[in-house]
């Protein structure tokens, strides 16, 4: 007699559930981190670029230049706000995967304590078995010995 696990499929259907989930959660973090990376450049390049203008102008700069750098400053401006956006959204989709995957770890952990009793149960059955049949056959080897 084997031992199966009664809520096995439903335990394999919730792991791979979680698996699923773990997934697109390892996914949105790294969307998240290309998001912020890109967004860490674009404001690297800002501030570099403002530091450059600064000193420019205190070298003296064309007015020319100056729109120039300007209407770079502020399409880069641009830029930056649509990284933000996109690190917001990034950042709330990985947490409400986390958020999702938290609970599939606490479903899956239910089974796997389910599991582990049922197991220890079946076990303490067969020990039980195995003691009474232990029972039996020093019954009957004291009685074939009393003859």
């Amino acid at each position: 007699m084997s031992y199966k696990f009664k809520f096995q499929k439903v335990m394999s259907i919730k792991e791979n559930e979680k698996n699923q989930v773990l997934a697109d959660y390892k996914t949105s973090v790294k969307e998240f981190e290309d998001a912020a990376t890109s967004l860490y450049e674009s404001l690297k390049k800002k501030e570099t670029l403002e530091e450059s203008q600064r000193q420019q102008l205190q070298n003296g700069l064309s007015i020319q230049s100056i729109r120039h750098q300007q209407s770079f400053i502020t399409a880069l401006e641009k830029t930056i706000m649509n990284y933000q956006h996109l690190v917001s959204n990034a950042r709330q989709k990985m947490q409400q995967l986390q958020a999702v995957l938290t609970e599939k770890n606490i479903e899956v952990k239910k089974y796997e304590v389910m599991n582990e009793r049922d197991f220890a149960i079946y076990e303490g059955q067969i020990k039980m078995q195995e003691s009474q049949m232990m029972d039996e056959i020093s019954i009957q080897q004291y009685m074939s010995k009393g003859r």
